[in-house]
């Protein structure tokens, strides 16, 4: 097998993008309007983990990376965009720690992807409703594992329904939920992550 010499993420594009938000002055406003302009930021941020993240699993669809390699790329990329992030301000840093939340629930799904570990025939619907009855439960661990189901049916072109979403209690499921959805968003914004460009400027964001 050809395996792919390539860096997908990095250190430094995580420190670019912890730089960039340190450098924002982001503060929690009073108004959607406003803090939509202002967190434009993070939602880039996130954005930029789950293309790289796709493009891991489009190569490993295409033969280009084994099982193996895949998880341990995925695996590296987690390492760096979950590891404890030095403090800010308040409001960053909250932003900051919904983001790692976000990420895990889209990091398990790409796991749970790669590894094979779902059935596609499941009800998306069926699966949010254990996951949210296993956080009520204080069982996260199971409904961690719902969550991926979920994403990786997501990553096979399934969609998260739309009226189930917008009714989630607040919790940790539905922040890991958002995570599946910037997959989701991230797969029908574009579909780049398939074209393998080796010559890709990993300082270009």
């Amino acid at each position: 097998m050809n395996q792919v010499s390539y860096e997908f993420y990095t250190h430094k594009r995580w420190e670019n993008w912890l730089g960039r938000a340190r450098e924002s002055g982001f503060q929690i406003k009073e108004t959607e309007e406003e803090a939509g302009k202002e967190s434009a930021i993070f939602v880039n941020m996130v954005d930029d983990v789950i293309l790289a993240c796709l493009k891991v699993t489009a190569r490993f669809e295409k033969g280009m990376l084994s099982r193996e390699k895949a998880l341990e790329i995925l695996i590296e990329i987690r390492d760096i965009v979950l590891a404890e992030v030095e403090p800010i301000s308040e409001d960053i840093d909250l932003m900051i720690d919904s983001i790692q939340t976000s990420l895990m629930g889209a990091l398990v799904a790409f796991d749970c992807y790669v590894m094979g570990d779902y059935e596609e025939g499941v009800d998306i619907e069926e699966l949010i409703k254990e996951a949210v009855e296993a956080e009520a439960s204080d069982n996260l661990g199971l409904a961690l594992d719902y969550v991926a189901q979920c994403g990786a049916i997501v990553l096979k072109g399934k969609n998260l329904p739309e009226e189930v979403m917008s009714e989630l209690p607040y919790g940790i499921v539905a922040e890991w939920l958002d995570g599946i959805d910037s997959i989701s968003a991230a797969m029908v914004g574009s579909d780049s992550y398939k074209e393998f460009d080796e010559a890709d400027d990993e300082d270009a964001i």
